[in-house]
């Protein structure tokens, strides 16, 4: 929840709670609360009440990565909303999740490196007035948890996340950005493998799990990434032994001698993928940095992180 006066009024203007019913929410859900507002001094009219779905993510740019916040999903909760003086007015909404909206808490621990938030804008003589962000937290789908949980049985340990502006190739995305959840391999695996990277696309009805061994090169063997993708609709994937798959994938991708950085071991019922990939996760949208990513509006992060104050205007 944040309180803020609205900088566009002055001193004696209204000021805004936004309040979320609760913060945990999974991918495909709807997050509910009210936008609050409490009228100042004087009558006011603000043009929209925006909600907006944003998270951290890294851009490769100039040879380098850059860290922005990414706007995602946008939702205008009201137009022409009047406010006459001491009024206190609540605007409920209903603001659905995205499918391929990040995950932010596995269990009760909360994977560093990786935030969504919603924020509240205020757009007042067509200029917006943005508000600070409430946290939200996503946790996985109950498909996405068994392929952790295979990890976990596996002997896998996590390493690190983030979420990358860029596109997987064969992997039907709708928002420009994909998520990276990197594990240190399971102990057998050592010596083998550096790392694994595991990323999930959803949509309403399946699941893509896309996979990427880094392999660990020596005197007499090459080194090299190896990639392969699982596709399984969300049912099928809650009852699917990912120990297995994924651990036989793992074999395959020690021993495999990369050519041309396939992917490999993918199922899609009976049938498997083989293509390849782009550079890293994925391929990255040229001039992202600038501004859009497949509707993703990137900026810059606020005073360094994602979830700072929203400046001298705010208020606890």
């Amino acid at each position: 929840m944040f309180k803020r006066m609205l900088s566009a009024f002055g001193v004696g203007g209204p000021s805004v709670d936004t309040v979320l019913d609760s913060t945990a929410v999974c991918p495909g859900e709807v997050l509910r609360g009210r936008v609050s507002i409490q009228g100042g001094a004087n009558d006011v009219v603000i043009d929209a009440v925006v909600l907006s779905l944003v998270t951290r993510v890294e851009v490769e740019h100039g040879g380098g990565e850059h860290g922005g916040v990414g706007e995602f999903h946008r939702l205008v909760v009201q137009r022409a909303v009047r406010v006459t003086a001491n009024q206190r007015l609540d605007i409920p909404f209903q603001l659905a999740i995205p499918w391929e909206t990040p995950v932010t808490m596995v269990g009760d621990v909360h994977l560093p490196g990786v935030t969504v938030g919603v924020r509240t804008e205020l757009e007042i003589k067509g200029a917006p007035d943005k508000g600070d962000l409430d946290p939200v937290a996503v946790r996985p789908l109950p498909s996405q948890n068994q392929v952790l949980e295979a990890f976990g049985e596996l002997g896998a340990t996590f390493r690190t996340a983030d979420v990358e502006a860029g596109r997987i190739v064969g992997v039907p995305q709708e928002i420009g950005f994909y998520q990276e959840i990197e594990f240190f391999p399971p102990p057998q695996f050592a010596g083998r493998l550096n790392q694994v990277e595991l990323t999930f696309v959803a949509n309403p009805r399946d699941l893509w799990v896309v996979l990427e061994a880094d392999k660990r090169g020596g005197l007499f063997r090459p080194g090299g990434d190896t990639f392969g993708r699982f596709q399984l609709p969300h049912a099928e994937a809650e009852e699917a032994d990912w120990t297995s798959l994924i651990g036989e994938w793992l074999t395959r991708a020690a021993e495999r001698v990369p050519h041309g950085n396939p992917a490999f071991g993918g199922h899609h019922g009976n049938r498997q993928h083989h293509g390849n990939r782009g550079p890293g996760m994925g391929a990255i949208v040229g001039g992202a940095a600038a501004g859009l990513v497949g509707g993703m509006i990137i900026g810059d992060m606020m005073d360094g992180e994602l979830f700072d104050g929203g400046g001298e205007d705010s208020e606890e």
